[in-house]
């Protein structure tokens, strides 16, 4: 359970990834043409209210061999998300978070610790980029009757437990599109967005856990 928190967190932040403003002082060999998709990406999301997204997640072995396939949706709102999927729902209201094991009845709760090398939501708005990684545009490519640039991060920090993000970005709306991240494990996390709505209508409850709406539900406190 606690890869697959995990791994879902870190698609509610790529996503939030629109969202980030990249410093005019690019980092060291980075590409100031990504930079330039980046902030293009970053102003569009900024219009969006509460957007909510559908989207699937596929885990691979280092042979490409798909081990898992799932879908879900997620609704964010600044730094709050709220990510479900079958079996599980995370919540986060940018302070603390909460991971709900369905199967298990069982809710684990947590602060969110700005400190750790996740990619969060949280950092995502405090300078992710230019702090945590390298990035530059490897051109495009056509799918589905899109044009996709390929914008390649790789981690300043190699302690990290992957050496590779890349994301897609819909040239012609200037959104998110897809995310692919690399393990030094040799297992890669993939991310589509099926649909994207620029607003929810969410309200803060909805980035909330509430036990009352889960009974009998087990809570493991560890903050």
């Amino acid at each position: 359970m606690k890869k697959i928190a995990t791994l879902i967190v870190g698609m509610a932040a790529l996503i939030a990834a629109t969202a980030q403003k990249v410093s005019s002082n690019n980092p060291v060999n980075s590409d100031p043409e990504a930079k330039k998709i980046l902030d293009a990406v970053s102003a569009r999301f900024r219009t969006f209210g509460a957007p909510s997204a559908t989207f699937t997640y596929k885990i691979e072995n280092a042979q490409g061999k798909a081990l898992s396939t799932k879908k879900g949706t997620v609704i964010m709102k600044g730094t709050k998300y709220h990510v479900t999927i079958p079996g599980m729902e995370l919540f986060s209201d940018g302070k603390t978070t909460w991971s709900f094991d369905r199967s298990a009845n069982e809710v684990t709760v947590k602060d969110v610790d700005a400190a750790t090398g996740e990619i969060t939501p949280q950092k995502l708005f405090t300078n992710f980029y230019d702090k945590d990684f390298l990035y530059k545009l490897n051109g495009e490519k056509r799918e589905g009757g899109k044009v996709l640039q390929e914008i390649e991060l790789t981690p300043t920090n190699k302690t990290r437990p992957y050496h590779k993000v890349y994301l897609w970005i819909d040239k012609t709306n200037k959104v998110f599109h897809s995310a692919r991240i690399l393990n030094k494990d040799g297992n890669r996390f993939s991310y589509t967005i099926a649909s994207l709505k620029p607003s929810s209508g969410a309200s803060d409850a909805e980035f909330v856990f509430n036990k009352a709406k889960f009974p009998g539900v087990e809570v493991v406190d560890l903050r």
